[in-house]
C-alpha cells in the first residue's frame, strides 16, 4: 500500500488536499489526530503531549489502513510533529525522531503558504509560515525522501499531486 502523506504550515490547505485526494482516488484519509487530541485538552498543550499524539495519529494510520484500497493519505504525519516539537520547544522526543524514521510515507506533498491564512483556535504562527515551510522543506531534503511541493490555488494543488501520485502508482 503506497501511503501519501500532506504535510506543511499551518493554513495551507493540507486537510482540504487530503480530502480532496482521497475522494479523487477512492480511498481513506487519516485525520489529524492532533486536532482531536487538543479539542478534548482542558489544559495547553505541552512538549509531552506531542509524543501522545504521535503514537494517536500512527494507531489511527494503522486502523485506517484496514478500510482504505491500494493508497492511503495522510492528513499529517510525524514529521509536522518533530517540526512543530523543535521550532517551539527546540528539540525532539528521540522516541519521536525513533518513530518517525520508521513510519516515512511513500511521497510527501509539501503544501506552500501562498494561500490566504484562515483563523482557527488551534493555529499558533500565522506570522512563521515561510519559516516554517523553509524549514519542512529543509527537513525532507535532508531526509532523502521522496517529496514534491505543491503550491497555488485548491485545484491546481490538487491537479498537481494527483498527476504525481498517478506516477507514483
Amino acid at each position: 500500500m503506497n501511503s501519501i502523506a500532506v504535510i506543511g504550515p499551518e493554513s495551507t490547505g493540507k486537510s482540504t488536499l487530503a480530502s480532496a485526494l482521497a475522494d479523487y482516488f477512492g480511498t481513506r484519509c487519516v485525520p489529524e489526530y492532533a486536532r482531536e487530541f487538543l479539542g478534548k485538552l482542558d489544559r495547553p498543550y505541552n512538549q509531552d503531549d506531542l509524543l501522545t499524539i504521535a503514537k494517536g495519529q500512527l494507531e489511527d494510520e494503522k486502523a485506517f489502513r484496514k478500510q482504505a484500497n491500494d493508497l492511503i493519505i495522510l492528513d499529517t504525519d510525524l514529521f509536522v510533529i518533530k517540526v512543530w516539537s523543535e521550532f517551539k520547544y527546540g528539540n525532539a522526543d528521540p522516541f519521536l525522531l525513533q518513530l518517525l524514521s520508521m513510519n516515512q510515507a511513500d511521497l510527501y506533498l509539501l503544501t506552500s503558504p501562498d494561500i490566504p491564512f484562515e483563523d482557527d483556535p488551534l493555529r499558533e504562527s500565522p506570522k512563521d509560515r515561510a519559516r516554517l515551510f523553509d524549514i519542512y522543506h529543509k527537513e525532507l531534503m535532508n531526509a532523502g525522501v521522496n517529496f514534491q511541493i505543491v503550491d497555488g490555488s485548491h485545484e491546481s494543488r490538487l491537479q498537481k499531486s494527483i498527476m504525481v501520485i498517478n506516477d507514483l502508482i
